[in-house]
């Protein structure tokens, strides 16, 4: 009798993969025919049952949950979209303006809503978008319940079987513009592995699950509800297919989990959310009317909430006292007279590299000072005691804003042992003249930190204030953060004050204008260029990049 149930299950397994075969080998015979020059059709497939039929994106690796943290890109069968270049997300005043638009994507198990949603991001072409699995929020299991996963008796299917609660403060984090910690499950071991992913930055939240529509305070974040519809057959074998190669499991056992949790966790709690969808895509990822139809809704949301950071900051502060939160270093004989040899247009780069370099490193000194620090006593080799001070707090962390940026570090690092050092790219859009965030590498835990933010020239303050609020949105606090400047226009000076009062700001120079073309005047010239030996792009500004920005 066992040899015949194990046989009859086979050949059930068996029926089905042809039947599901047959069935997507129809549809893409159907779909090929729509291409031919008369049809007029889209360039779309079917995203394939079998590995032979390939869409030309890469196999969906599931031995782990998935989330797209901080991507640098995305490859695709006709190009690579670089996803960076994220515009500003808060207004003069430094606060949030525009929140992420989020997408809900669900179906069923093996639906194809991982293919959907990857399409989606491909046709949509914008920058910073986040993939969120569902999957990556299953709720870590007692030791009984490990048994029982292991043994296939454990219903992974149900909505008690997910941390709802971290789910919803992790959408509405990122909705808001916040650093988020993303777990890592691991479908082998059927637990959280120790390292989770940091996610942060989306101007739109593609996020995916069978249970997507299942919470009511998770169904309120979403700005759109997406479901996919697909076969029953199909979504069968594509389980058994990444269940068997790629979580290490037999037949058996999925053909159990399947018939036991799977389907009727599909009737029940999946099926029926399908009246909630704003738009049902049958067929998965092969329909690209459905795909197209998403997209351009989408762009409609995104151009509903551009904003003009830099018009807002050129206009605003005129005519008005330096804020208290300014430090500038005194401008003894010794200083000014390095001002004088870095602002001549004919000294040379050597001497501009090294007059520079003892300008920043007074420039730090300064900034340390206003640390906090304590009464510390220690005992001299003569045996007596000297009231001394040390710092008061957890870590120093200094953040350079490439390019110029970095070559303040050594300096940091020069009077800071053991310092560590973040560094985040802004740039400006050629087209719309705002500043963008193109890459970030902080240190973990940040949060705790005293941050010395290092720029060495600010104009508009536009590149200031958006790592300002990189940091802010990473959890450091405002009254943590000082931001160093070789030189500094009073535009910037004020805007950066504006918005965040708390942050201390210290330069060796504050100059009074910025003319039309957002340079600093007097000013220093592209620092970058005359320091790395570079030629200034016609337009460059003073907010020192790899690229003019402000």
């Amino acid at each position: 009798m066992p040899q015949r149930k194990m046989y009859s299950q086979h050949l059930i397994v068996n029926r089905l993969a042809m039947s599901a075969v047959s069935r997507e080998e129809r549809l893409a015979k159907m779909e090929h025919e729509d291409k031919t020059p008369n049809s007029g059709a889209g360039d779309g497939s079917l995203d394939r049952l079998l590995p032979s039929v390939s869409t030309g994106l890469s196999p969906r690796k599931r031995t782990t949950s998935q989330c797209k943290s901080e991507p640098p890109l995305l490859r695709t069968s006709k190009r690579t979209i670089y996803t960076a270049g994220r515009p500003p997300w808060y207004n003069e005043h430094g606060t949030q303006s525009k929140e992420a638009f989020v997408i809900g994507l669900c179906g069923g198990s093996a639906s194809g809503k991982t293919t959907v949603a990857r399409k989606i991001i491909e046709a949509l072409d914008v920058p910073w978008v986040v993939l969120l699995s569902m999957d990556s929020f299953y709720k870590v299991l007692s030791s009984e319940q490990q048994s029982r996963a292991a043994s296939n008796d454990y219903n992974f299917d149900h909505p008690d079987a997910f941390d709802f609660d971290l789910l919803t403060h992790t959408v509405r984090k990122l909705k808001q513009g916040k650093s988020v910690k993303i777990p890592v499950y691991d479908f082998t071991t059927h637990g959280r592995q120790k390292e989770w992913k940091t996610v942060y930055g989306a101007s739109v939240i593609i996020f995916e699950g069978i249970m997507a529509f299942a919470d009511k305070a998770l169904l309120q974040l979403l700005d759109m509800k997406i479901f996919v519809e697909t076969d029953s057959d199909i979504r069968l074998v594509r389980r058994l297919r990444r269940d068997i190669t790629e979580r290490g499991r037999d037949i058996e056992g999925v053909i159990k989990q399947y018939n036991k949790f799977v389907k009727p966790a599909f009737e029940q709690y999946i099926e029926p959310t399908m009246r909630l969808a704003d738009i049902v895509v049958p067929r998965g990822g092969g329909n690209m009317v459905a795909i197209d139809l998403i997209v351009q809704h989408v762009h409609s949301q995104l151009e509903e909430r551009e904003l003009s950071v830099r018009a807002a900051l050129a206009s605003a502060h005129q005519a008005q006292p330096l804020p208290q939160t300014l430090s500038v270093l005194e401008s003894t004989p010794q200083v000014r007279g390095m001002h004088t040899i870095i602002r001549n247009k004919e000294t040379s780069r050597d001497e501009f590299i090294f007059y520079s370099k003892r300008l920043m490193r007074l420039l730090i000194e300064r900034a340390l000072s206003f640390l906090p620090s304590q009464l510390h006593i220690v005992q001299t080799p003569q045996g007596e005691d000297y009231e001394g001070r040390t710092f008061h707090g957890k870590r120093i962390t200094g953040v350079s804003i490439l390019r110029a940026g970095e070559t303040m570090e050594p300096a940091l690092r020069a009077v800071c042992k053991d310092v560590r050092i973040g560094k985040i790219l802004i740039q400006t859009n050629q087209d719309t003249g705002e500043p963008e965030l193109h890459y970030l590498r902080l240190p973990k835990d940040i949060s705790e930190d005293h941050v010395i933010l290092m720029d060495c020239t600010v104009s508009t303050g536009a590149a200031a204030m958006m790592a300002v609020r990189v940091l802010l949105d990473h959890d450091v606090q405002e009254d943590k953060i000082l931001l160093v400047s070789l030189l500094m226009a009073e535009m910037g000076v004020h805007s950066v004050a504006y918005a965040f009062p708390q942050v201390k700001i210290i330069t060796t120079a504050v100059d009074k204008k910025v003319n039309d073309l957002f340079h600093i005047i007097p000013g220093i010239g592209n620092f970058g260029d005359r320091y790395f030996g570079t030629d200034a792009p016609p337009d460059w500004s003073d907010d020192d990049m790899d690229e003019p920005s402000y």
